[in-house]
């Protein structure tokens, strides 16, 4: 059976466009008619004109014509980047989005991340596994994957990040997934990285904290639990959200009942976010986001 590090097969000559700037009349015409003098075909195009800042985003899902080369998309860019002063980027989804999974004791998100990759749900390449216990190096290399057990102690931390960036740097890693993992990440190493480290909590925060936070949850009888998934700043567990999940519970559901459902709601919007992430969905503006769906 392959290894999930086997880059998915992706159809090819597809291409996404993404666009910031501040608003003004004729963009969309502008980048449509750059994609057809190029004979670009538009597979999907949504745009959102934001009225409180003034900012317009687009993304489009393009096909490439049989002569057209990446080549002469990316002079277009340059174009439409001068014209609007905008920030246009062009990605090609033939390539697979090189990502770094990080883990601690809790599985399920990393067990469900990395069967989407395998089954194709993810045109993701993972080339490595990091985490500061033992428990998934198993699962790890079932998947073919390498892990890399990186003890953190408060006397070692520095030293544990030091090794991260050496292995980002190393497989040229474009995204870190937080999947469940249980250190905090220090200032320096998340302005670093803006938009590039994903985590996934509970939606029970802040007012439930510490080991049992589903225990403390049931005592108090809430009616709703759910998931955020975001993206990492130095603000412990309040940098943009991507995605949020939840479902309604009641008395009659235990605290591991209630536990196992938070799971699946982590896992869920873990792999949305991530999705919408690999697919040039989210844009990123200061403290909030806007996602194409």
């Amino acid at each position: 059976m392959p290894a999930a590090t086997t880059e998915p097969a992706r159809p090819a000559q597809e291409v996404v466009l993404t666009l910031s700037c501040v608003d003004r009349p004729g963009i969309v015409h502008a980048v449509a008619g750059e994609m057809l003098e190029l004979g670009m075909s538009i597979a999907d195009s949504q745009q959102f004109a934001d009225p409180t800042s003034g900012e317009f985003h687009l993304r489009m899902h393009l096909r490439r014509g049989a002569g057209t080369d990446l080549a002469d998309v990316e002079a277009a860019r340059g174009r439409l980047a001068a014209t609007f002063a905008a920030d246009v980027a062009v990605h090609d989804l033939a390539v697979p989005h090189r990502m770094l999974v990080m883990v601690s004791q809790q599985g399920r998100c990393l067990n469900d991340l990395l069967f989407r990759v395998r089954s194709g749900q993810l045109n993701v390449h993972i080339p490595a596994i990091v985490s500061n216990h033992e428990d998934f190096r198993g699962l790890a290399e079932w998947h073919g994957i390498p892990f890399h057990h990186v003890p953190v102690a408060k006397e070692t931390k520095a030293d544990a990040e030091a090794i991260l960036r050496g292995l980002i740097a190393e497989h040229d890693v474009e995204t870190v997934v937080l999947a469940r993992y249980m250190q905090i990440l220090s200032a320096e190493l998340c302005a670093e990285m803006p938009g590039r480290i994903i985590n996934i909590h509970h939606s029970l925060l802040p007012s439930f904290k510490g080991a049992k936070p589903y225990t403390q949850a049931h005592d108090r009888g809430v009616k709703v639990i759910g998931a955020t998934a975001h993206y990492v700043t130095a603000d412990l567990d309040e940098g943009p959200i991507i995605e949020q999940d939840f479902r309604r519970v009641d008395h009659r559901m235990s605290p591991a009942e209630l536990a196992r459902t938070g799971q699946e709601l982590e896992a869920m919007a873990l792999a949305r976010a991530v999705s919408w992430h690999v697919e040039r969905r989210v844009v990123l503006r200061g403290r909030r986001t806007v996602v194409f769906d």
